[in-house]
């Protein structure tokens, strides 16, 4: 079994591939164009999905079978046929390309998986048992949902806007990493449950200027 390397992929106008047009490779170019992907999907038959999206322009549709030169251009592509022999071509052509490529629930044909994924705003725990168990990778994605809730989206963002403060008012590298363990130690997640971001926001940028007594 292969080790994956753990990586965030930005697909935000990255051309990508999807072979088949079924029910699971429809929600498999569902996630590439929630993440910005300029997608093709070649199949000779497609669900409605695909065909409304094809019509509203977010997707390139071919209704044919694959051909090798479907992969030119791309930089990742997901298989999902029903026809082994097809799926099998697509990777090995995909491989010889170093195209990055899935071929859907084929562990030994992907040289990338795809995690269990919670998200809350930015903030996106992935879970992976490198193929293993996908059932085991999903239960634990459920006990995060339950540990981390909606309040972690602006827990980030409050985050992501102390962190430029900081950059820009503190040039010392180690009191940088000061700040930000004192405002990680702050319970801002309590006023964020109660309705009081901009109050949690507040608390955090105070703690920017240098620590003195």
């Amino acid at each position: 079994m292969a080790r994956y390397f753990p990586i965030f992929l930005d697909l935000e106008g990255t051309e990508c591939l999807v072979v088949g047009a079924g029910e699971i490779a429809t929600g498999k170019a569902a996630q590439l164009l929630k993440y910005g992907a300029r997608l093709t999907i070649v199949a000779p038959r497609a669900t409605p999905q695909v065909l409304e999206w094809a019509k509203q322009g977010r997707v390139r549709y071919h209704d044919r079978e694959f051909q090798e030169s479907d992969l030119d251009g791309k930089t990742l592509v997901v298989g999902s046929t029903d026809r082994p022999e097809v799926n099998r071509r697509v990777y090995e052509a995909a491989r010889s390309r170093n195209i990055l490529a899935n071929i859907v629930d084929v562990p030994e044909l992907c040289s990338f998986i795809y995690g269990a994924v919670v998200e809350r705003g930015d903030l996106q725990i992935a879970v992976s048992t490198s193929g293993r168990s996908p059932a085991y990778a999903a239960h634990l994605r459920r006990e995060l949902e339950d540990q981390f809730g909606a309040e972690y989206a602006e827990y980030v963002d409050i985050l992501g806007q102390v962190r430029r403060a900081v950059r820009e008012a503190v040039t010392d590298l180690e009191e940088q990493k000061n700040v930000y363990a004192r405002i990680l130690q702050m319970d801002l997640l309590s006023l964020i449950r109660s309705g009081r971001k901009e109050e949690a926001l507040k608390a955090a940028l105070e703690c920017i200027s240098p620590s003195s007594d």
